[in-house]
């Protein structure tokens, strides 16, 4: 996707040249994938060594993914004014210097300010690397060009969790930043050595001020409200109704000031199309499921089954091995199929996983855990492509950039919301088993008593028999709450179903390069 025009375009790179030039918008992207998900399985050792709540350390994740979003829609304001590959490489050297700062954060606070600034200054990463890639190939390799580039973006995620947790298990969680500097060094060097040449047309363009403030404000504000209000109890505390005050009322003054502005830093009139609205509500409620489970299922295991890292993360790898098998085929095949049919066979395939995931216990082994993982592969081949064709269908050509980052924007957003949403859930649920479970430890309960009988004839005094069983109803409490996670989520995805039949995309389909193009 080119955000900037250019005066003459330009002629493909050739041999050597394009395999770098893939090489190293590819190893950038590797980068900004995986650390999006490298620090999920990390969770728990992070947030104990630096002294607070496994909830609060979700704002690791949180913080990255919101102040990411925000940076999305500037994009192509930032590119235009200072070009494509100074702003590249200038993102991948920030990216770099935010890792180490956040390698060296000295406590939580520190850690998500800096994993905040990561997620700005890779904001731009993403988008960019798809129009470089994008004009370093011929037209009719076009589709080949971003195959390469979503099989990138379908490695990290397999490989974050994996090497998260081997990481944390064997080095230090701080090393999980520190991997991003050779990368992001040889990444740098490579891109401007071949494309520095290739600069973009560059020209001033005001920038909506009043506009990126006020999605700063109102973005920041909900995300701190969701975050906090675990902690809080909800609207019982005068600080999260003031935050959603904050948030409602910013929302509204945005929408007003994006819809009259004549340079928007959102073009919120995108949303007057059909597919588009309806293509970009199915893939962002979509992905804020995936996400939030993707989060709430190593939580669990690591905290209330005993599971290492390094296990976590091999439980969760395997996500991507059917994606990167089947992502090509779907691509290569997406003209001649209707895109509803493959999206509605997506979110079937995530229904069975979570249904699937709803009926663990606490005895699950390592193989039943692992099976909905494997089979969801094949969901997410059929998820983002499908979706991203429906929403840029009948969009022009010189608007796919705008329709690209809104929608990548409001999925960002929605990831984010959906680890909070989740893990809040999933709290507030485990409270309910909890208390219902205690209900039955009483002297009229036949097998508590004969538990506690034989828990006092091994030795242990009545507050460690009691503190014992606590302990085991903890660990049925978080089990069934996960399990209501698990349940509705896949309710939802069924209810997506229809939404996505709303949209009346071509029959031909956008472009195989417009596809991928929205696609992460």
């Amino acid at each position: 996707m080119a955000n900037a025009p250019q005066s003459i375009p330009l002629a493909p790179l050739q041999g050597r040249a394009r395999l770098w030039g893939t090489i190293a918008l590819s190893l950038a992207t590797f980068m900004n994938v995986l650390d999006s998900s490298i620090a999920n399985v990390s969770l728990p050792a992070i947030a104990g060594d630096l002294g607070v709540s496994a909830n609060q350390g979700t704002w690791v994740i949180t913080s990255f993914g919101v102040a990411n979003a925000i940076a999305l829609p500037l994009t192509g304001w930032l590119s235009q004014r200072f070009g494509q590959v100074r702003l590249f490489v200038t993102s991948v050297l920030l990216f770099v210097l935010t890792s180490w700062l956040c390698g060296l954060a000295p406590n939580m606070t520190m850690l998500i300010v800096f994993r905040a600034l990561q997620g700005f200054v890779a904001g731009p990463m993403i988008p960019l690397s798809q129009g470089l890639l994008l004009s370093s190939y011929p037209p009719a390799l076009a589709g080949l060009a971003m195959g390469f580039w979503a099989i990138t973006t379908l490695v990290a995620p397999v490989l974050g969790p994996l090497l998260g947790g081997w990481i944390t298990d064997n080095i230090n969680w701080s090393w999980i930043f520190y991997i991003n500097i050779p990368v992001g060094l040889m990444s740098a060097f490579m891109v401007w050595t071949i494309y520095h040449k290739r600069e973009s047309v560059t020209h001033k363009l005001p920038i909506d001020a009043v506009g990126l403030g006020l999605l700063v404000l109102w973005v920041g504000a909900l995300q701190i409200m969701l975050d906090k209000g675990k902690e809080l109890d909800w609207f019982h505390s005068p600080e999260v109704v003031g935050l959603g005050v904050v948030a409602l009322v910013g929302c509204a003054f945005f929408l007003a000031w994006e819809l009259t502005e004549e340079h928007p830093v959102v073009d919120l009139r995108l949303f007057k199309r059909r597919n588009f609205w309806s293509g970009t509500l199915a893939i962002s409620v979509g992905y804020g499921l995936f996400f939030g489970n993707v989060v709430l299922l190593p939580l669990w295991l690591q905290q209330f089954m005993g599971y290492p890292s390094i296990d976590a993360g091999m439980l969760l790898a395997p996500v991507g091995l059917f994606a990167i098998i089947l992502s090509p085929i779907v691509g290569k095949n997406i003209n001649k199929l209707d895109p509803r049919h493959l999206a509605s066979f997506s979110f079937a395939v995530f229904a069975l996983v979570l249904v699937m995931r709803s009926h663990f216990n606490t005895q699950a082994d390592f193989g039943t855990i692992m099976l909905p993982t494997l089979v969801q592969g094949i969901g997410m081949a059929f998820f983002f492509i499908p979706l991203s064709v429906i929403l840029l269908s009948g969009i022009a050509p010189d608007k796919i950039p705008a329709a690209s980052g809104l929608s990548s924007f409001v999925r960002i957003v929605a990831g984010s919301f959906g680890t909070s949403i989740a893990t809040t859930v999933w709290q507030d649920r485990a409270a309910m088993h909890h208390a219902q479970l205690a209900e039955s430890i009483h002297q009229g309960n036949f097998a508590a008593t004969q538990v506690l009988g034989a828990m006092s004839n091994a030795g242990m005094t009545a507050e460690q028999a009691l503190a014992q069983v606590n302990r085991l109803l903890d660990q049925q409490a978080y089990m069934l709450a996960a399990n209501d996670v698990f349940y509705a989520s896949a309710l939802i995805f069924l209810l997506l179903i229809p939404v996505v039949w709303l949209s009346r995309p071509k029959p031909a389909g956008a472009g195989k390069a417009d596809a991928a193009a929205g696609a992460h």
